[in-house]
């Protein structure tokens, strides 16, 4: 709890546009939930307001989580503002698409219904594009820079910036076929609130596994470092190991919903 403290605090210090999106998105997930209760309109079977709010808690956690670990790069002032910016507004357009999408009604993601919806839907991934750009960055100087963490932590979150950015593949990979599913078309039985289909195949699956994994990594290695009374050598092997097992997780993930196979099938 003292870490969640101290991790919002530096946040809205270091960080305080990308506090404030991700108060947005916040925000944005309780009036979601409260279209849960007063919107009774589906898409492919689900409430409209079900995908904003997955966005928006989503969405939440990875931006305060750019926030945080961007006060551990050795980056100027100017570079820090830059890189906010750039994330805060791009993330924020998205989420605002995919709210007018689904206040209409429709869909937000592999909508060629009109030129207008085709061209929202080209957006998304323009933003998205360039935040991969911004993930390859993170990435390449968590390799190369001394960061203000341990070293096991330092290996966690060039591990993670890596996985995550496999899980943008893996959207790519989506919008390349305008769908999810593999084996039905998108919609139909799936588990509550995530929708991931349990009668075929699902990509969304290996695509939030691999999104996660700039905290889920990171994580392991800080509570190894805590608790583990060894050297920095060893903590560093079983953090490359853990990652390399969460990096095959995925992958096995994304050839489980390739074969036209559910996570479960219920």
């Amino acid at each position: 709890m003292n870490f969640l403290k101290n991790s919002i605090r530096t946040v809205k210090t270091a960080s305080p546009i990308l506090f404030t999106i991700v108060i947005i998105h916040v925000l944005g997930a309780i009036v979601c939930i409260g279209g849960l209760f007063i919107d009774d309109r589906t898409l492919a079977g689900v409430n409209v307001w079900v995908k904003p709010l997955k966005f928006c808690i989503s969405g939440a956690i990875y931006i305060f989580t750019v926030g945080f670990l961007m006060t551990k790069y050795p980056y100027s002032t100017r570079k820090k503002n830059i890189l906010n910016n750039i994330v805060s507004w791009t993330l924020l357009l998205e989420i605002g698409i995919i709210f007018y999408q689904a206040s209409r009604g429709v869909r937000s993601h592999y909508n060629q219904d009109s030129l207008f919806d085709g061209l929202l839907f080209a957006a998304m991934g323009i933003l998205i594009a360039i935040n991969v750009l911004v993930m390859i960055l993170f990435a390449f100087d968590a390799a190369r820079l001394k960061m203000n963490v341990a070293k096991p932590i330092q290996v966690a979150i060039f591990l993670g910036w890596i996985v995550i950015i496999v899980g943008s593949w893996v959207g790519g990979q989506m919008i390349s076929q305008l769908a999810h599913n593999v084996g039905v078309a998108d919609g139909g039985e799936g588990l509550p609130l995530v929708n991931w289909s349990t009668v075929a195949g699902d990509l969304r699956i290996a695509h939030f596994f691999g999104l996660h994994g700039i905290q889920i990594i990171p994580l392991f290695a800080l509570v190894l470092s805590k608790k583990w009374k060894t050297s920095n050598r060893n903590k560093v092997i079983a953090t490359i190991i853990f990652g390399l097992v969460y990096a095959a997780w995925i992958a096995h993930l994304f050839y489980q919903a390739k074969q036209g196979l559910p996570l479960l099938k219920l």
